[in-house]
């Protein structure tokens, strides 16, 4: 069975985000991961934070994948397969919603995509074949949406420092037959490796571990099952 991390931030995109590309790879390298979805912010303190000018021509996604190209490189030379993800947030709320399975150009306009709002970026993303999975639902200032927005939900998200109300997500996802995830919510150390999905595939690209979230044949990876399994592995 091969564990994959599905949230992860670095602090190469996001404001956030404590550590870098080679400490990260080296933290899930030693707890047995095989692969990680890199989902550093698309919002406008990620535009602030690296200085990116939305006015310009051209596309910007570049800027919000400078995390994941590194995880990226470094995990070759590790053995962790890496796909590029990315936490959405638009201009209407503090919601946030992790994507998975796009082409970069999706996102090369930041304004227009923040302005969009999850109703009309759910039309195009389906039409590109993206996942979208609402992050963390009932966590302070969010709120779950409509589910025919969304192809999944984060029913365990182990951010220590946030009471993310996981048991809440659990129901909602359950009621509304949402592919349900579990992510570490990682952005600094003692965050690596919480929890996170396992699976007997190992989805190579971005696109398979979307493929993956569709067809629910996974189990979530509970805090207590990495627990052990960290002690146990140090004997």
């Amino acid at each position: 069975m091969y564990k994959i991390e599905t949230h992860l931030h670095t602090k190469h995109t996001s404001k956030c985000g404590r550590l870098t590309y080679d400490s990260l790879i080296h933290s899930y390298k030693e707890k047995g991961y095989d692969a990680i979805a890199v989902t550093d912010h698309y919002n406008a303190a990620t535009i602030k934070y690296k200085s990116i000018d939305i006015q310009s021509p051209g596309s910007k996604v570049d800027y919000f994948l400078d995390g994941y190209y590194r995880m990226k490189e470094e995990g070759k030379k590790a053995g962790i397969v890496v796909y590029m993800g990315m936490e959405l947030r638009f201009s209407q709320n503090e919601n946030d919603y992790l994507l998975y399975g796009f082409d970069k150009e999706l996102l090369a306009n930041p304004k227009e995509i923040m302005d969009m709002g999850i109703v009309e970026f759910s039309k195009l993303a389906r039409e590109k074949g993206a996942v979208i999975v609402q992050a963390h639902p009932f966590r302070k200032k969010c709120v779950p949406i409509d589910p025919i927005y969304l192809d999944g939900v984060e029913v365990l998200n182990a951010n220590p420092r946030h009471n993310s109300l996981n048991d809440l997500a659990y129901e909602y996802g359950k009621r509304n037959n949402l592919a349900m995830t579990a992510g570490s919510d990682c952005h600094r150390e003692g965050d690596e490796g919480l929890t996170g999905i396992q699976s007997s595939f190992l989805p190579k690209d971005t696109f398979e571990f979307a493929e993956l979230i569709r067809t629910r044949n996974y189990k979530i990876i509970t805090i207590e099952d990495n627990k052990l399994e960290n002690k146990q592995d140090r004997g």
